[in-house]
């Protein structure tokens, strides 16, 4: 995902099938003379974190410390994209290719929909054994335990997430200043009258990506502005009805509409990837970016301005949860050496690490993160985590939610489709994939 999470996204750009993608994966590993060896000598590693990110270097480091403490034994790393592991995971996972452990996406359509396939190892015992249960707070834990439908929050664990993410407002300080804007706004209403004063001085000011997730998350964050813990659970969990033309759902859409007609969202927007949003921000051309904490490290060594961050206003909820997640395939050889590696990527060395490097770590010493812009991101965290804050993602409840998401908020900015047509596409596609109770 470069350093940042690219979830998917099929418009402008050519379509790659699933099986297309499945059978690269499993043609790049059929030369290795290691790939599916059982002989306890080779752990085969898959994840998509970028080497600069606070996780890439975590991992790294989590790597050499494996091998330090297994004399003889090798962890054979495989860089994979997210979309590659997105779209092919049930192939390659029922397949003799499957790696012995794996990051994979956190939620009822990912890992929850990989569980009822029976494509991934319990961890429930291991959990307990290795103390993994008592390191997660019950927000992070939350995307760990799915029931027998793959629903979260409850049942047996099938991955185990070793960091937390959130989103937040990434601001250009330099540029606030530079148009007479005090920073950071502390209400909608200051935020928006930053935005107009942007727009006014031929600025479009939010950065955003409509063919990948970060255009849905604009628009899920307003509606989680005017929603309660309740909304969130019937929305995510299933516990209740959830009716997409409520007020804060209507809301949403509407002031998302509105915002793209008001140009704080530019409509060229509509195909660009998530990777072009964030590089906008890092060369100073956006002075505002929502998006997630696994930006955070990148803007630290990239960024050469001064910025800072503060959550969404007016609003006790926001998108996050416990990071992705380590899953052990059903079928990998070398089980022990994976739980092994989780083990270490969950010890305080690497979690210190991790929150010095611009992470949100779930088991560090405290007095151990010195940074003081980690410190902030760490702080925020723990603020939304004491309120019970984190509201998860939208494209979580159902498998292929993200690919309706996408497309139809590329309509919403287009102008193709208002926002009631918006609303009904969601409902339509949430209806047919949610559990019938």
């Amino acid at each position: 995902m470069s350093t940042a999470r690219t979830r998917g996204g099929r418009a402008g750009r050519v379509v790659v099938t699933a099986s297309a993608l499945v059978g690269a994966l499993l043609l790049a590993s059929c030369g290795d003379s290691d790939s599916g060896s059982s002989d306890g000598k080779t752990l085969r590693l898959w994840h998509y974190e970028g080497p600069d990110s606070a996780m890439g270097v975590a991992w790294n480091a989590a790597i050499k410390e494996f091998e330090a403490t297994h004399p003889g034994v090798k962890v054979k790393f495989e860089e994979k994209g997210f979309e590659q592991i997105q779209k092919t995971a049930p192939m390659v996972l029922n397949s003799s290719d499957a790696p012995d452990l794996m990051e994979y996406n956190k939620g009822n359509a990912t890992a929850g929909h990989l569980s009822t396939q029976g494509l991934l190892t319990d961890l429930t015992a291991e959990a307990s054994k290795r103390g993994w249960d008592k390191e997660l707070d019950a927000g992070v834990r939350t995307t760990s335990q799915y029931d027998a439908d793959g629903v979260m929050g409850s049942g047996k664990w099938f991955g185990v997430p070793n960091y937390a993410e959130y989103t937040m407002v990434f601001y250009n300080k330099e540029l606030f200043a530079e148009h007479g804007i005090s920073a950071p706004p502390k209400t909608l209403a200051e935020l928006t009258a930053a935005m107009d004063k942007f727009v006014a001085d031929g600025i479009t000011p939010l950065a955003n990506a409509g063919a990948e997730y970060m255009a849905h998350q604009y628009l899920y964050q307003l509606a989680l502005s005017k929603a309660d813990r309740a909304w969130v659970d019937s929305y995510e969990l299933y516990k209740g009805k959830t009716d997409f033309h409520d007020a804060a759902w209507t809301y949403a859409a509407e002031t998302f509409a509105d915002w793209v007609k008001k140009g704080y969202i530019s409509e060229k927007s509509t195909s660009t990837k998530a990777e072009d949003a964030g590089v906008s921000f890092i060369q100073g051309k956006a002075p505002i970016l929502f998006s997630g904490s696994w930006w955070y490290g990148r803007f630290q060594s990239e960024a050469k301005f001064d910025w800072g961050t503060f959550l969404w206003p007016d609003s006790n909820l926001t998108l996050g949860s416990g990071g992705n997640l380590w899953v052990v395939p059903k079928g990998a050889k070398n089980k022990e050496l994976a739980y092994d590696f989780i083990d270490i990527t969950m010890s305080k060395k690497i979690q210190n690490l991790l929150g010095n490097n611009g992470g949100v770590p779930v088991a560090a010493d405290p007095a151990a993160i010195t940074d003081p812009q980690s410190k902030s991101l760490i702080a925020d965290f723990n603020t939304l985590s004491a309120r019970d804050g984190l509201a998860f993602y939208p494209d979580w409840p159902i498998p292929g939610f993200y690919d309706v998401l996408v497309s139809e908020t590329q309509k919403l900015m287009t102008g193709s489709a208002k926002p009631d047509a918006y609303l009904d596409a969601l409902q339509e596609a949430y209806d047919k994939g949610a559990p019938k109770t």
